[in-house]
C-alpha cells in the first residue's frame, strides 16, 4: 500500500500498488509514497510549503495517541474548546468524554472542538500541544513543517509540505490505534 498526500486542500488516501502508473495532478503540491518503505513513487512540488487545513488532524491524532498513556481516560471538555469555528461535534463545557471518543470526533467528524479539547486536556494548552506536534513531525523526518493549531484553521505560521505530510501520515498509519 502507498500513501498519497497532497497539501493545500487535497486529500490523503491509500492506494493499491498495482494501480495504473499513469498519474495526473492538478494539485499545487503532491507526493505518492509506498507506505512500508516511504519510497517516493511520484511527486509534484512536494517540498512547497502550504497550509494544510484539516489534514493537521493527522498530526494531532498521532501526537495524542503517542503521548497519552490511557485513551480510555475520561476528561472534561475545557471551556476554550466550546464553540471553536468550523467543523464541530458541538462539545459542551465540562462534558465528560473519553480521550478515545474525542479522537473519534476529531478524525471521523473533523471536529475542531475535539482538536482543542485534546490539546488542552493532554498538554495543558494549545501552545504546548503545538510544541508536541512539531516534535512528532521532526521525529519522523518532517523538517519543513510548523504547527501552531491542533485543527488546521488558518494561521500564516502553520504549514507543511506534501512530503512532510506523507511522512507523518505513513508513520500514523503504522500505528494500530490510528
Amino acid at each position: 500500500l502507498i500513501a498519497a498526500c497532497c497539501a493545500c486542500g487535497a486529500a490523503v488516501s491509500v492506494v493499491d500498488t498495482r494501480a495504473s502508473a499513469s498519474v495526473s495532478c492538478s494539485a499545487k503540491s503532491m507526493i505518492t509514497i509506498e507506505n512500508s518503505s516511504n519510497r517516493v513513487l511520484y511527486e509534484h512540488n512536494a517540498d512547497q510549503k502550504l497550509p494544510m487545513a484539516s489534514t493537521t488532524k493527522i498530526v494531532t491524532a498521532i501526537t495524542v495517541i503517542e503521548r497519552c498513556g490511557d485513551l480510555e481516560q475520561v476528561v472534561r471538555v475545557p471551556a476554550v474548546a466550546v464553540g471553536v469555528e468550523g467543523s464541530s461535534i458541538y462539545l459542551e463545557k465540562d462534558e465528560p468524554l473519553k480521550i478515545i471518543d474525542l479522537l473519534h470526533g476529531l478524525m471521523l467528524q473533523s471536529g475542531n472542538d475535539c482538536a482543542v479539547a485534546l490539546a488542552v486536556t493532554t498538554a495543558g494548552s494549545v501552545e504546548k500541544f503545538a510544541e508536541w506536534m512539531n516534535e512528532t513531525a521532526a521525529a519522523v523526518g518532517a523538517s519543513n513543517s510548523h504547527f501552531v493549531t491542533p485543527h488546521g484553521l488558518h494561521d500564516d505560521d502553520h504549514y507543511t509540505t506534501a512530503r512532510d505530510l506523507a511522512l507523518i501520515t505513513s508513520h500514523a498509519m503504522k500505528n494500530k490505534i490510528f
